[in-house]
């Protein structure tokens, strides 16, 4: 774990990276991909080439930035939004309103899609006149280019039904393009969940968001960055606002202002 401190120590000394809001053993975990993958002997003689190497020092912070996701990643909190979670907020919703939804670490812009798809299919029958705006962010800028363009391939979009599919793809070659119609809906920026100055994405101005996704982010930072994050989501919801993380974090969330919804899955409502 000392060597673990000390190449802290020297990407921030070295080269103004702050890398000490992850948490240790995650650090640990990727520092020794690092040097697998580098063919070195251990942490000394990678903590000697972070030091002379600034490309192989943003590296290592790149692979801290877990990017990842996929449509319809977690079958059991997508089912209960369809059938629960979505349907109450549509329901509580005035004629001519709109529902506003955060997916904050959306990396290539998966599940903002996914949850797209669902709420205009479940809006649509229940020919409600609601509008309703998402808003994707992630700290790539990379993958909120790719999110943007709303193009996957086929190996991407294997989770989604062949009736989604066809209502809200268009295939041009060996990939899926996302209807224009869906794309208008969402609003893709980059963000960084850690920044002190922000609460909210600067595009939705005020928050108030009726659902916030925020999955498998938490578990990479410390305690203590943690509780800054839920604190900005808590702050960003509605009052009755509705949050869902990954079920490995359900713990983390739970010691926080939030109300389970439904056990196993790790959605949660906003107290008061």
């Amino acid at each position: 774990m000392k060597k673990v401190v000390h190449i802290v120590e020297v990407m921030k000394s070295m080269h103004g990276l702050d890398i000490s809001m992850y948490e240790s053993s995650f650090l640990q975990k990727s520092i020794e991909k690092r040097i697998t993958l580098l063919n070195l002997t251990d942490a000394g003689d990678f903590e000697h080439l972070l030091s002379e190497n600034k490309e192989e020092a943003n590296a290592l912070l790149g692979s801290l930035n877990i990017c990842y996701s996929e449509f319809f990643r977690n079958p059991l909190s997508f089912a209960l939004l369809e059938q629960m979670i979505l349907p109450r907020i549509i329901e509580d919703k005035p004629e001519n309103s709109e529902i506003r939804i955060w997916s904050a670490g959306c990396a290539a812009g998966q599940e903002a899609f996914s949850i797209a798809m669902v709420l205009d299919d479940l809006i649509r029958r229940k020919e409600k006149n609601i509008r309703f705006r998402i808003f994707g962010t992630d700290i790539s800028v990379k993958a909120i280019e790719k999110a943007g363009r709303g193009v996957y391939d086929a190996s991407e979009v294997q989770n989604i039904s062949l009736k989604m599919i066809s209502q809200y793809f268009t295939r041009q070659g060996e990939s899926y393009v996302i209807s224009q119609n869906l794309k208008d809906c969402i609003d893709f920026s980059h963000d960084d969940l850690l920044d002190p100055r922000s609460v909210s994405p600067s595009k939705s101005i005020y928050g108030d968001f009726d659902l916030i996704c925020c999955s498998n982010i938490l578990f990479y930072y410390k305690p203590e960055i943690r509780q800054m994050i839920l604190s900005k989501l808590y702050i960003s919801l509605s009052p009755k606002g509705y949050l869902i993380t990954g079920e490995a974090e359900r713990e983390i969330v739970a010691k926080f202002k939030f109300r389970p919804v439904m056990l196993p899955a790790a959605i949660f409502q906003k107290t008061r």
